[in-house]
C-alpha cells in the first residue's frame, strides 16, 4: 500500500511538474517567456507551447489586437483667432513589439494611456493653434488628424506600439463660451422674429385697409345703382298713375280717400276727432260712396 501510494504521489508530480511546462498561445495574444527575471523569448505564432517550470521561466501574455484610447480630460486647446476649444479624439493602436512595449509601460496595458494621452493632447495643441475655428470643425478637421498621426508615428515607436488612426470625436466651445454664443443666437433669431412679424403686420393692416375701401367702394355703387334703379321706378310708378288717374277722375278721388284712410286708421288705438260731414268723409256717405263705387266699378 505504501508503494502505491508512493507511485500515485510521484506520478501526480510529475503531472503537476510537466502542466507547468506547457501552456497555450491564443490567436488574439502574444506569449512573453520571462527567465529569472529577463525576457527569453517572445511567442507570437498561436498552438502549445513549451517552457521550463517555475521559478525558472514564467509566462506574460499581451493583447495584440487593436486597441483604442480615448481622450480622458477635455482640456482646451486655443486656435490662431484665440478662441478656446474642446476636443475629444480617440487613437486607434496595437502592440508590435512587445520587449519594447514591456520596457516601457510594464505588462499592465492600462499604462499606456496614462502615458501616451499627454503626447497626443501635446500634437492636438500643436496643430489647432495653428488654424482657425472653420478650419477645425469642417474643411481642415481631416487635415488635423493626419498631423496628429504624423507626429505619433515616431513617438509610438519608443513605446512597440504602432497608430492605426486618429480621430475628433467632438469639437465644441467651452462652457462660458457656449453659453454666450448660444444667447447671442437666441437673440439673433429673436430680432428676426420681431421683423418678420412687425413685417407681417404690416402686410395684414394694407390688406386690411384694401379691402376697408373696396368694401366701401362695392357698397357705394351698390348704394348708387339701388337709388337710380328705385328713382326710375318711382318715377316709372308716378307715370301709370298719372296715366290712370287721367282717365278717370272719381276713381283717383276715390283712390285718394282709400289711401288717405289707410294712413289715418293705421293703428286700433289711433284717435281723431271731426265733423262726419266734412269731405274727408265724403266716400263714405251713401250718396258719395254710391257714385264712387260706381267709379271702381267702372274702373
Amino acid at each position: 500500500m505504501n508503494r502505491i501510494a508512493l507511485i500515485v504521489a510521484g506520478a501526480l508530480l510529475v503531472l503537476m511538474l510537466l502542466a507547468s511546462t506547457l501552456f497555450v498561445v491564443d490567436q488574439r495574444q502574444v506569449a512573453v517567456v520571462y527567465a529569472l527575471g529577463e525576457i527569453k523569448e517572445v511567442i507570437q505564432e498561436p498552438g502549445l507551447k513549451f517552457k521550463l517550470p517555475p521559478p525558472f521561466q514564467n509566462v506574460v501574455f499581451l493583447d495584440r489586437r487593436i486597441q483604442t484610447m480615448d481622450s480622458p480630460e477635455t482640456r482646451p486647446i486655443f486656435t490662431a483667432e484665440k478662441k478656446s476649444l474642446v476636443i475629444d479624439w480617440l487613437v486607434k493602436w496595437r502592440i508590435t513589439d512587445p520587449k519594447q512595449f514591456i520596457r516601457n509601460n510594464g505588462t499592465d496595458m492600462r499604462n499606456l494611456d496614462t502615458r501616451l494621452s499627454p503626447i497626443v493632447h501635446a500634437a492636438f495643441n500643436e496643430e489647432v493653434t495653428k488654424r482657425t475655428v472653420g478650419e477645425v470643425l469642417s474643411s481642415g478637421r481631416d487635415k488635423v488628424m493626419q498631423d496628429v498621426k504624423a507626429r505619433l508615428l515616431d513617438e509610438a515607436k519608443s513605446f512597440g506600439i504602432e497608430i492605426l488612426d486618429v480621430r475628433i470625436k467632438r469639437v465644441d466651445f467651452v462652457a462660458n463660451i457656449t453659453d454666450s454664443i448660444y444667447s447671442r443666437m437666441a437673440s439673433e433669431r429673436k430680432q428676426v422674429a420681431n421683423q418678420l412679424r412687425a413685417t407681417g403686420g404690416a402686410e395684414g393692416e394694407k390688406i386690411r385697409a384694401d379691402a376697408d375701401r373696396q368694401r366701401e367702394v362695392i357698397v357705394a355703387e351698390a348704394y348708387r345703382d339701388a337709388q337710380k334703379i328705385k328713382g326710375e321706378g318711382d318715377a316709372k310708378a308716378s307715370s301709370l298713375f298719372a296715366d290712370s288717374f287721367g282717365k278717370d277722375p272719381q276713381f283717383a278721388a276715390f283712390y285718394r280717400s282709400l289711401e288717405a284712410y289707410r294712413s289715418s286708421f293705421r293703428n286700433k288705438s289711433d284717435v281723431m276727432v271731426m265733423d262726419p260731414s266734412s269731405d274727408f268723409f265724403k266716400a263714405m256717405r251713401g250718396a258719395s260712396s254710391g257714385t264712387a263705387g260706381a267709379g271702381a266699378a267702372k274702373k
